[in-house]
C-alpha cells in the first residue's frame, strides 16, 4: 500500500454532494482538532433533562418496527449476478459483432446526413470520451465506403501561361501516377534523343553550312564597301582595340594595318601595295630640300593639298555611312542566320518528340485537358530546346530528389487503386496546414524559392470524395484551422493559402494553386458539452454540421445485449491477440460494467475501460500461467485497478485511524449526522463519511438558516439550492403552528474543500430536526439523498461508492451488527455492491435501508414516529414535530416570562423615580414656604 502523505489532493464530487479530503499540514492538523469528539450540548432546562430521558426508549417504538421492516433492503436486491451459463463457454464461440450496438440512434443520424448530399450534412458525433465513437464509426464507413465509387485523382502541373497559378488536373483513379511516370520518362527519353540530334554529324554540317554562307555573304558585303571605297582613295579596315571597321586614307595604314585590313575586307595585295606605293610613301628628306629650294611650287602644292582634304573629308563621310548601313544589313543577316539555326534547331526537336509525345496523346485522349497540357509541354520544350540540351539553366535542370525539372514536373496530389472505394481519413494533428495542404519553401544561399513540385496535400484531399474524421477539441486547439474547414465546406473547394500572411498580415510571394472541387463528409467526435459550446459561439456551426449523432453511454441490461457486448470482448481479445475468456470471466466483467453504469438493469458502453479490463485480466491469467481467463483473473485486474486509484482514499483511511479525521460510528448524538460523500480526483473516486452538524440559537432570528459552507464560498449553486430547499420545507411545516423563533447553522466539519451538490439535503434537515426536537441521532447510520419542498427523498449520484465508504469506516472502528446507511428508494436499482458488503449484510453485521420521505429517514435515525397527529390535527408530544413544537412553545414562553419579569422591574423603577420626585417636589415646597415665614418675622420685629 502507499505510503500516506501529510498533504492529499482535495477534489469535488461528479454529480453528488462531495467531501474532500482536507489539506493541511502538522501544524493545522493541531490547530483544527476540536477539544473533544462529541458537540457542544444545547444548554436546557429542568424540562429539557426530562424530554432528554424520554427521546431514546429502552423498547422499541412500534412506527420505528413497522418503518424498520419497510425500508429494510435484503442481500439479494444489493447486487445483480450474470448467470454464467446462458453465456459462450468462452469468447472463441462468441457470435458476430454487430457494429451499431447500442448505439442505434447515433448511426441512423449519421446514415441520414451520408443519404443527402446537400450543403452542410456533415456530422458531430457527441459522447463522452472512450465510448469508442472513432471505432464504430470508421468500421461502419469502411463498410459503405467499400461499395462506394472511387474518387478521382488530382494532380498539379506548371501553368506556362501564368507560373504563380499552378493548374490543377482531374483524371480517373490510379491515372494520376500513370500520368507522372509517363511524363517523368518523357523527359528521359526527350533529353537522350535532343542531346544526340545535336551531336550528329548532320547537325554539325547543316550548322557551317548556314555559318559559311552567311560568313561569305558578309565577306562579299565588305569586299563590294571596300571596291567602292577605292574610287574615294579610301581604304576599308578595322581598329584593333574595338575591331570596328572603318574608313581611312591608305597613307595613313602602316604594313601591319595594310595587311590586317586586306585580311579583313578581302582586298588583293596587289591592290593595296600599289595603293600605298602611290598614297602613303613617306616624304624624303631630298624631297623636302627640292620642296623648300622652290616656294612657288610649295604654295601651289598646298593649296592643292588643302582642297584634297576637304574632298577627302566629304568622299570619308560618304563611305561611313555606307558602312553604318552595311553594318545594319549585317545585322540583319546575322539575324536570318540566327533564326534559321532556331529554325533548324525547332525543326530537329519536332521531329525528334513528335514520336515520343504521340503515344500519350493517344493514351490520354479522353481528357482534352490532359492532351492540351502535354500539347503545352511539347510547345515548350520545342521553344526551349538550346537550353533542354545546353543544360546550364536551372528551369530544365532536374531538381534535387527528383528525376524531372519542376517546369515539366506532375505533383501527384491524391491518388486512389482503380476499384478500392472511397477514401475513410482519421486526421489525428488537424492543423490548418494539415488540413488544407501547403506550399513548402526551399532557401538557398538566402534565396526562398518554390515551384509546383512543393505543393503538398491535406487530409481533405486525401478524403475529397470520401469521409473526414476529426476530433473536435484537437480542431480547436490549432489557428485558423476551423476557419479553413469551414471555408473549404461551405464553398466546396480546397484553396491553398499562405498561413504566414494569415498570422502576420504580410509574407512572402508564393505559388497560388488553382482550387480543387470538394465533394465529403466530415464526421466531428467530442462531448455534448462542446457541442452547445460551439452552437453558442460559433454562429455558422449548425449551418455546416447539420446532423448530431448522439452516442448513448450504456445500454439496457438484458440478455441480448450481454451476448452483444461478449461479442465485443471477443472482437478486443481477437484484435489484441489475448488469451480466451471463460463464462465466468465474461459474467465477471458484465457485474463490473453494471457497476460503471451504476445501475442494476443497464451496461455500460465504454469501450476505453473494457479494454483495460481484457488486457489487466489476461496479464494476470499469464503470470499465474493459465492460457484461458476465467474470473478470478478479472477479480485481480479490478483489484489492482482499485488500488492504482486509491492513494487519497489511503490517506483519509490514516487519518481516521489517528484520530484526525472524527468519524463517530457508534452511539448517539444531538444534531449530528453522518453523511455520505464522494471524493472525485482525476480518475480516482472513492466515497467516504463526513460529519455533518446543526447548532440552535433561541429566540434569536425568524427561522433563518445559516449555511457556512456557502457563506465562505466553499458551496456550489446546486448545494446552495438543496439548503434552501431545506428551508422552504421546515418553513412550511412549523410556521402554521408557531412562529419560527430562531436561527440555526449548518456545517460539514473539517471540510476544506469547495463542495456541491444536493444529496446532503436530507442529512442536513435530519440534523437541523434534531437539534431543534432535542432528540439525538443514532451515529450507527450514515445517510443521503436529496430532497424536495414536499419532504420527498429523491435518487442521488455515486450511491455504490458512498456506501462502501461507511462500510469501510464501520469495519475500521469495528462492526457492532448495528451499522447501517440510509439510502432513497429510488437508488436501490441502482445497488451493485462489493462482494464483502454483500455478506456482511447477510450476517446481519451491516444494514441499507431505503427510504421515500424524510419522515422515514428520521424515524430510523431517531426511533421516534415524527409526524403522527392527534384527532385535533396536531403533532403528538411523543413524536419529532411534536417535540419540536413544544420546544418552539417552551422557548417562547421563557421568553414571555423573561420580558413579565423585565416589566415588574421597569414598573417599579418608574414607581421610585415618581415618588422620588414627589418628596423633592414637597421639600422645595417646604424650604420655600420657611424662607416666607423667616422674612415676615423679621419685618415685623423691625417695625
Amino acid at each position: 500500500m502507499t505510503e500516506p502523505q501529510n498533504t492529499p489532493i482535495n477534489q469535488d464530487s461528479k454529480d453528488s454532494k462531495s467531501m474532500a479530503t482536507p489539506v493541511k499540514n502538522s501544524a493545522v492538523t493541531k490547530a483544527s482538532k476540536p477539544a473533544n469528539t462529541k458537540p457542544t450540548a444545547i444548554k436546557a432546562d429542568e424540562t429539557d433533562e426530562q424530554e432528554r430521558t424520554l427521546d431514546m426508549p429502552n423498547t422499541p417504538h412500534p412506527v420505528f418496527i413497522e418503518v424498520n421492516e419497510r425500508c429494510l433492503i435484503s442481500a439479494e436486491q444489493l447486487k445483480r449476478y450474470t448467470n454464467p451459463d446462458e453465456l459462450p463457454s468462452d469468447t472463441r464461440t462468441a457470435p458476430d459483432l454487430d457494429v451499431g450496438f447500442g448505439q442505434q440512434r447515433a448511426l441512423k443520424a449519421l446514415q441520414t446526413a451520408l443519404d443527402i448530399h446537400a450543403s452542410g450534412y456533415h456530422v458531430f458525433a457527441a459522447g463522452e470520451n472512450g465510448l469508442g465513437k472513432r471505432t464504430v464509426i470508421n468500421r461502419l464507413l469502411q463498410r459503405i465506403a467499400a461499395d462506394a465509387p472511387t474518387p478521382d485523382d488530382w494532380v498539379y502541373v506548371h501553368n506556362f501561361t501564368d507560373p504563380r497559378t499552378p493548374q490543377a488536373l482531374r483524371l480517373p483513379a490510379g491515372q494520376g501516377q500513370i500520368l507522372q511516370q509517363q511524363v517523368n520518362q518523357l523527359w528521359q527519353q526527350a533529353k537522350k534523343r535532343l542531346s544526340q540530334r545535336f551531336r550528329s554529324d548532320q547537325y554539325q554540317s547543316k550548322i557551317e553550312a548556314i555559318k559559311n554562307d552567311t560568313h561569305q555573304k558578309e565577306s562579299q558585303a565588305y569586299d563590294d564597301l571596300n571596291t567602292e571605297g577605292k574610287q574615294y582613295d579610301l581604304a576599308l579596315t578595322f581598329r584593333a582595340f574595338d575591331n570596328k571597321a572603318v574608313f581611312v586614307h591608305p597613307s595613313k595604314l602602316s604594313t601591319e594595318e595594310n595587311h590586317q585590313s586586306t585580311d579583313h575586307s578581302k582586298i588583293s595585295s596587289s591592290q593595296k601595295n600599289q595603293t600605298t606605293e602611290e598614297k602613303t610613301a613617306p616624304p624624303t628628306k631630298n624631297n623636302l630640300d627640292d620642296d623648300n629650294a622652290n616656294s612657288e611650287y610649295g604654295n601651289a602644292y598646298g593649296k592643292s593639298e588643302y582642297e584634297a582634304e576637304l574632298n577627302n573629308f566629304a568622299q570619308k563621310n560618304h563611305m561611313q555611312k555606307r558602312l553604318s548601313q552595311l553594318t545594319i544589313a549585317l545585322e540583319q543577316l546575322e539575324d536570318e542566320a540566327n533564326d534559321a539555326i532556331e529554325a533548324l534547331h525547332r525543326n530537329i526537336a519536332r521531329r525528334a518528340l513528335q514520336p515520343l509525345f504521340a503515344p500519350i496523346y493517344e493514351q490520354f485522349a479522353a481528357h482534352p485537358l490532359v492532351v492540351e497540357y502535354l500539347k503545352t509541354v511539347f510547345a515548350d520544350m520545342v521553344t526551349h530546346v538550346e537550353r533542354i540540351v545546353n543544360g546550364d539553366d536551372e528551369e530544365f535542370v532536374t531538381a534535387v530528389l527528383a528525376t524531372t525539372p519542376s517546369r515539366y514536373a506532375v505533383n501527384v496530389i491524391v491518388s486512389h487503386a482503380p476499384d478500392s472505394g472511397a477514401p475513410v481519413i482519421f486526421e489525428d494533428l488537424p492543423t490548418h496546414l494539415n488540413l488544407l495542404g501547403h506550399v513548402e519553401q526551399i532557401t538557398q544561399l538566402g534565396t526562398v524559392t518554390t515551384d509546383v513540385s512543393m505543393i503538398r496535400a491535406g487530409a481533405l484531399h486525401r478524403a475529397n470524395g470520401g469521409y473526414l474524421l476529426l476530433e473536435a477539441s484537437h480542431l480547436l486547439e490549432h489557428p485558423y484551422a476551423w476557419q479553413g474547414l469551414k471555408r473549404a465546406l461551405q464553398s466546396r473547394k480546397i484553396r491553398l493559402s499562405s498561413l504566414e500572411q494569415m498570422l502576420t498580415l504580410t509574407g512572402s510571394l508564393s505559388l497560388a494553386p488553382a482550387p480543387i472541387d470538394l465533394d465529403i463528409k466530415v464526421i466531428l467526435l467530442g462531448e455534448a458539452d462542446l457541442y452547445y459550446e460551439l452552437l453558442e459561439l460559433e454562429a455558422e456551426f449548425d449551418a455546416v454540421f447539420k446532423v448530431r449523432a448522439d452516442f448513448h453511454d450504456d445500454v439496457t441490461r438484458s440478455p441480448e445485449h450481454e451476448l452483444a457486448l461478449v461479442a465485443k470482448m471477443a472482437d478486443i481479445i481477437d484484435h489484441a491477440n489475448l488469451y480466451p475468456f471463460d463464462s465466468s470471466a465474461q459474467a465477471a466483467l458484465l457485474e463490473h460494467l453494471s457497476l460503471q453504469a451504476e445501475d442494476q438493469d443497464r451496461l455500460s458502453l465504454h469501450s476505453d475501460l473494457l479494454i483495460k479490463l481484457l488486457h489487466e485480466s489476461n496479464r494476470h491469467a499469464r503470470l499465474s500461467g493459465k492460457n484461458i481467463v476465467s474470473a478470478i483473473h478479472v477479480t485481480h485486474a479490478i483489484d489492482d485497478m482499485d488500488e492504482r486509484s486509491g492513494y487519497l482514499r489511503d490517506l483519509y483511511w490514516d487519518e481516521l485511524k489517528n484520530g484526525q479525521q472524527l468519524i463517530q460510528t457508534q452511539g448517539d448524538a444531538v444534531g449530528q449526522v453522518n453523511a455520505l460523500t464522494v471524493v472525485s480526483y482525476a480518475d480516482s473516486e472513492f466515497g467516504m463519511p463526513a460529519r455533518l452538524t446543526a447548532v440552535i440559537q433561541p429566540n434569536i432570528g425568524a427561522g433563518e438558516i445559516l449555511d457556512i459552507e456557502r457563506d465562505v464560498d466553499l458551496g456550489g449553486s446546486l448545494h446552495a439550492k438543496g439548503m434552501l430547499i431545506m428551508t422552504s420545507y421546515l418553513r412550511a411545516l412549523f410556521s402554521q403552528h408557531h412562529a419560527l423563533n430562531f436561527s440555526a447553522s449548518l456545517a460539514f466539519e473539517q471540510s476544506y474543500a469547495h463542495i456541491d451538490g444536493d444529496s446532503a439535503t436530507v442529512s442536513e434537515g435530519c440534523a437541523l430536526l434534531s437539534a431543534l426536537a432535542n432528540v439525538p441521532i443514532n451515529q450507527s447510520f450514515a445517510i443521503t439523498g436529496s430532497m424536495n419542498q414536499l419532504g420527498e427523498v429523491q435518487a442521488v449520484g455515486g450511491i455504490n461508492s458512498k456506501i462502501a465508504g461507511f462500510f469501510d469506516a464501520c469495519r475500521e472502528q469495528e462492526l457492532t451488527g448495528q451499522q447501517g446507511v440510509v439510502i432513497p428508494m429510488a437508488n436501490v436499482k441502482q445497488l451493485m455492491l462489493r462482494d464483502d458488503i454483500i455478506a456482511a449484510v447477510q450476517a446481519e453485521q451491516f444494514h441499507i435501508y431505503g427510504v421515500q420521505t424524510l419522515s422515514e429517514a428520521l424515524t430510523l435515525m431517531t426511533g421516534l414516529p415524527v409526524d403522527t397527529m392527534d384527532k385535533k390535527g396536531r403533532y403528538r408530544k411523543d413524536t419529532l414535530f411534536g417535540k419540536v413544537l413544544s420546544r418552539l412553545m417552551l422557548w417562547d414562553e421563557n421568553q414571555n416570562a423573561d420580558d413579565e419579569v423585565d416589566d415588574k422591574k421597569s414598573k417599579k423603577k418608574d414607581k421610585k423615580k415618581r415618588k422620588a420626585k414627589r418628596q423633592k417636589k414637597q421639600d422645595k415646597q417646604k424650604k420655600a414656604k420657611k424662607e416666607q415665614d423667616d422674612c415676615c418675622a423679621n419685618t415685623a420685629e423691625q417695625l
